[in-house]
């Protein structure tokens, strides 16, 4: 394994990813790279590697590290775009294909390097399905290292599809539908930025969602 210059981009400071992130950083440093955890565009500098988790704004300066890459919990170029998770549960998925790719300037396009698939078992709430993705983005994140210089990356194939930019209000449910026909919607919302809500006569109510201790 090489010795290289790690940076590892997290511009969100709430984003749930962090302490996943601090573990990621910890194990290169364990193993004699040089690492840094970030928060801000402007703190990248020249370097081998870095890694862009989930980030919200698009990084542009991609001359500066060898490899810029993304880690994105969808099959590409199926789900390019935003909470690819998120809408994935929405559809009714319990599998779901996390990649490891190459930035380029088009958002989601580039070359694909690594994948590892993540099976549900249908019943987690929002804490546990981001625990398992973010398991997989972590392992994924070594697994290059390790590789490297010896891995490739082969071009998406196929047709590209999108999701959009998720907001509270699609946290609405529908009062005349059933809980059971919503139940994909409730555990993906969450309890403190986004929780599930519903109007009725004019009144906005709140709902969360967690799981009884057994």
């Amino acid at each position: 394994m090489l010795y290289m210059k790690i940076q590892i981009l997290v511009d969100n400071l709430d984003s749930y990813v962090i302490p996943y992130a601090r573990e990621l950083n910890q194990y290169f440093l364990d193993n004699a790279h040089e690492s840094k955890l970030i928060h801000s565009h402007k703190e990248v500098e020249e370097g081998d590697i870095l890694f862009l988790l989930c980030c919200q704004t698009i990084f542009r300066d991609l001359h500066l590290n060898k490899h810029n890459l993304v880690i994105h919990a969808s099959d590409l170029p199926k789900g390019r775009g935003w909470s690819p998770l998120t809408w994935q549960v929405l559809e009714g998925k319990n599998e779901i294909v996390v990649s490891l790719f190459e930035a380029v300037l088009k958002i989601d396009a580039g070359p694909i390097y690594l994948q590892e698939k993540v099976v549900f078992e249908g019943h987690e709430l929002l804490p546990e399905l981001r625990d398992k993705v973010s398991k997989v983005y972590v392992s994924l994140a070594k697994e290059f290292v390790k590789m490297y210089p010896n891995v490739q990356g082969r071009n998406q194939e196929g047709e590209a599809t999108y999701y959009r930019r998720r907001s509270p209000k699609d946290s609405e449910l529908d009062i005349y539908k059933t809980i059971h026909d919503q139940f994909n919607l409730l555990r993906v919302c969450d309890n403190e930025r986004y929780p599930a809500f519903f109007i009725k006569n004019g009144v906005k109510y709140i709902l969360k969602i967690e799981k009884a201790q057994l």
